[in-house]
Parts: C-alpha cells; sequence; structure tokens
C-alpha cells in the first residue's frame, strides 16, 4: 500500500506540473495568435485553432431573489450555470426571469489538431 501511495503522489505532483507547462504554452499560443490577429494558424503540421465562447456567470444573490419557488432554489443550491441552463430549457424557470441575473463573459478555448 505504501508503494500505492508513493506513486499516487509522484503522479499528482506531474500532473500538477504538466498542467502548469500547459497553462503557460496556452497563454503564449494564445498571445501569439492574437498578435497576428488570427483565428487558425498552421505550425509545421499542426493547426491551431482558436475559438471564443460566451459564458454566463449567476450572481448568486440576484439569481435567488428572481427564483419565487425557494424549491427551485434548492435544486441549484449555488448559482452553476450549467443547472440553470437545465432549468431553463426544461421551463422549469422562464428565460425572460433570468435578465440581469448573470454576466456574460467571454472566453477563448486552444484547439490543436495534428494535419
Amino acid at each position: 500500500m505504501d508503494k500505492k501511495v508513493q506513486q499516487y503522489y509522484k503522479l499528482k505532483m506531474k500532473q500538477k506540473e504538466i498542467e502548469k507547462e500547459l497553462t503557460e504554452l496556452r497563454q503564449e499560443i494564445i498571445a501569439h495568435c492574437a498578435a497576428l490577429g488570427e483565428t487558425e494558424v498552421l505550425a509545421g503540421s499542426y493547426k491551431v485553432k482558436l475559438v471564443t465562447q460566451k459564458r454566463k456567470e449567476y450572481d448568486d444573490e440576484k439569481l435567488y431573489n428572481t427564483l419565487a419557488d425557494p424549491q427551485v432554489w434548492r435544486l441549484l443550491s449555488k448559482a452553476d450555470s450549467a443547472k440553470v441552463a437545465s432549468l431553463a430549457k426544461l421551463k422549469v424557470i422562464e428565460e425572460e426571469r433570468l435578465t440581469g441575473t448573470f454576466t456574460v463573459k467571454e472566453i477563448t478555448l486552444l484547439q490543436v489538431d495534428k494535419q
């Protein structure tokens, strides 16, 4: 068991290092594409594509005040964008009532494919 725990710890440390390096590389690649003013770039045998998405970030207090039924709030427990979107899609919450309870955040996704 000691060896398994030791191996697990080592792998978790490696994972943290890899995630940090990936974050740094991602930022550098996005900055490079932005400097070129391009959303698609060929780099050797790789194709880099930047995809922009908009995500809603709900304000807990505003959302709670908007939801008349405390039972609905219990389904959410906190403002989780995916849960709110699901409840709106299922017509448990009217989309119009959500106006003013969120801000839209634009994020850039990085896709790298080998050609």
